[in-house]
């Protein structure tokens, strides 16, 4: 599938509202059993709307941010659940110090550990060997989660990856088009300060409402 770009329906009402924009242009995955990977915690309801559309599976992939010492909302870049890191342009440019970076990345490492047992451990975890893999997020800002999380699933032996976002910055779209095999990106709008700015309802996602979702689709499809 070729990259989809359009004006988009700015702002959109919620994720979920943006999520099933995004399963429209998704469509054209459905019959071939795709993975849907959330990134959480923000996407993991989308990724729901998503699976369900496309008759997939849902599942998350787990990464975090870096966060800048003196803003923790800036992301400096991202490490991912085997500890590999991808760096934003702005760390280089902010010159943070390498030991604090070194400690950032361990710190979240750990981070994504806690969150992998608290969402059901390995043993719940689908394996995307093989698999088309649709990674699903709220937005790229710099680019960096998303990075971290197609290389990821690369390493791990994904057979295709799509990246799927409502809204992306230009340059952080035109970053994560070169780690996928396919991009869908429904808005690229300028300027762009933060995903937020492009919903009229943003809520903060909490843990317990991942391990819901994820409880609750596998109810759904297995039973148990």
């Amino acid at each position: 599938m070729s990259e989809v770009t359009s004006s988009g329906d700015l702002p959109y009402e919620n994720r979920l509202a943006a999520a099933r924009q995004l399963a429209l242009a998704l469509a054209g995955y459905r019959g071939r059993n795709p993975l849907i990977l959330a990134i959480p915690r923000g996407a993991i309801g989308m990724g729901r709307v998503i699976a369900e559309a496309l008759d997939g599976e849902l599942d998350v992939v787990l990464v975090r941010k870096l966060r800048a010492p003196f803003n923790r909302e800036l992301a400096l870049g991202a490490v991912d659940e085997a500890g590999a890191v991808v760096m934003s342009d702005s760390a280089a440019r902010l010159g943070v110090d390498e030991s604090y970076l070194a400690n950032e990345a361990r710190a979240q490492c750990e981070r994504i550990h806690e969150r992998r047992a608290h969402y059901g451990g390995d043993e719940r975890r689908i394996d995307p060997a093989g698999r088309l893999v649709i990674v699903v997020d709220d937005g790229l800002a710099t680019g960096s989660t998303m990075v971290s999380a197609l290389r990821s699933l690369r390493a791990q032996g994904a057979s295709e990856i799509v990246a799927a976002v409502p809204v992306g910055a230009v340059d952080s779209v035109a970053r994560v088009r070169g780690e996928a095999d396919a991009l869908v990106c429904l808005a690229t709008p300028e300027p762009f300060f933060a995903v937020s700015q492009f919903y009229r309802e943003f809520p903060q996602v909490e843990d317990d409402e991942v391990v819901a979702e994820l409880k609750a689709w596998r109810a759904a499809r297995t039973g148990t």
